[in-house]
């Protein structure tokens, strides 16, 4: 039973159990907390098929909803994962985009399920927080990458 006062609620066809172990065994402090098997038939699936999974990506509770495919994940909703360095960057964007995921703009990226992620260095948000000419051209060096690359936002920060 979830605890917490207020819950993400993500939207799966099918696959949260799925998606949740893959994000337990992916990030820190994640994990999959509880299953819950439908009591009976429901639009999308029968009784006894997964319902619900209760789980954690970096201590944020979230529940899966298996709701069928009326409705898709979008750009709208995002987890946005800030990285201390290149090396985590990496894994983290490995991870998603090596698991049958996508690449995106911006350090954007699109896992298997359709969920969303920014991974954001501290270096890109520090620089942009910086504002002035360290802020443009750190923006200016994100604008043309995928991936975010750590040394170049540095380098554009600096000018």
């Amino acid at each position: 039973m979830t605890t917490a006062k207020n819950t993400i609620c993500l939207w799966y066809d099918s696959d949260a159990e799925a998606a949740a172990t893959f994000y337990a065994g992916t990030f820190p402090d994640s994990a999959v907390r509880a299953v819950h098997r439908a009591p009976s038939d429901f639009p999308s699936g029968k009784a006894g098929d997964v319902l619900t999974v209760e789980f954690t990506v970096f201590g944020i509770p979230c529940l899966g909803l298996n709701g069928g495919p009326a409705f898709r994940q979008s750009e709208a909703f995002s987890f946005q994962i800030a990285t201390e360095d290149q090396e985590e960057t990496d894994r983290y964007w490995n991870a998603i985009v090596g698991n049958g995921g996508q690449e995106s703009a911006c350090g954007w990226c699109k896992d298997r399920w359709g969920v969303n992620w920014q991974i954001t260095p501290r270096a890109l948000t520090e620089a942009l927080a910086a504002g002035g000419g360290e802020a443009k051209r750190a923006f200016e060096a994100m604008m043309t990458m995928r991936r975010i690359d750590v040394a170049t936002i540095e380098a554009a920060r600096r000018g």
